[in-house]
């Protein structure tokens, strides 16, 4: 007979991202007893996360556990846990701004902070890496809002901003700002010879590539660049020999360096 308990959790979105948020006093303190417990909360390991509330996308397989600080002038902590839809894995070694979006305006649907007036500004620290952020939500009446008329990219309709301003993100998981000691590197690809790429870690480390030094746009469509395998393979050749470079060691089954695409605006950016 399994025994099950009930844990106090919200599902909050956060930028581009989502997933459950939790007090860190409603988890297991032994760290392996806890990553189990968000395994099970996700439905993970499983591609459609069917047993779950994880989304069936890296995107939607993310949980911020959060605190009230007793550090000095810091008010909340958070930590930031990477699952995957097909893995056990429970990675906290980078941070997520998305999520981090989310812990402010949880904290006050939890009760752990009460609203400052028309806006509340909070100091949080991210635990992954140390990295302080000011961040700054809408509470009108002493209540957080999410009506607004904020855009991003990447999610539907529009909601209330929520303002963040990063303290210290240089070098936060790779130790600089740039950690091949270059503004750029040249790597050897078969497909495409000496590619240039600038490795930097400014919050997350990310290898930067000129689209066109790849014969791509980097306005094709998200299903687009998914059935690009060749795109991807070259990516992933790149971003190996990157992570050596940038001192991450062997990054074959980590979710960063993230890759980016870069190319010049087309509507006036």
């Amino acid at each position: 007979m399994v025994t099950q308990t009930a844990i106090p959790c919200m599902l909050m979105r956060g930028g581009t991202s989502k997933g459950p948020f939790f007090s860190f006093d409603d988890l297991p303190k032994d760290i392996e007893t806890r990553n189990n417990v968000l395994l099970a909360a996700l439905g993970s390991p499983d591609k459609r996360q069917i047993d779950g509330i994880g989304g069936a996308h890296s995107l939607t397989s993310k949980v911020g556990i959060v605190k009230i600080s007793d550090l000095p002038n810091v008010d909340l902590e958070f930590l930031f846990a990477q699952l995957q839809p097909d893995s056990d894995s429970v990675n906290t070694n980078v941070n997520c701004g998305n999520m981090l979006a989310a812990v402010v305006p949880f904290a006050l649907e939890k009760g752990l902070i009460k609203a400052q007036g028309e806006t509340t500004t909070v100091r949080v620290l991210t635990q992954n890496t140390g990295v302080l952020a000011d961040i700054t939500v809408q509470t009108p009446n002493q209540t957080i809002t999410y009506d607004g008329d904020a855009k991003i990219d990447g999610v539907p309709n529009t909601h209330a901003p929520i303002q963040i301003r990063f303290l210290d993100t240089e070098g936060s998981v790779c130790g600089s700002l740039l950690p091949t000691g270059n503004v750029y590197d040249e790597f050897d690809l078969a497909e495409f010879g000496k590619l240039p790429a600038t490795c930097i870690d400014n919050g997350m480390p990310m290898v930067l590539v000129r689209a066109k030094d790849v014969h791509r746009t980097a306005y094709e469509s998200v299903s687009e660049l998914n059935q690009d395998q060749q795109l991807k393979d070259n990516l992933e050749q790149l971003r190996i020999q990157a992570g050596f470079k940038m001192n991450l060691g062997d990054v074959s089954d980590k979710n960063y360096p993230k890759m980016c695409l870069l190319s010049e605006p087309i509507q006036g950016g």
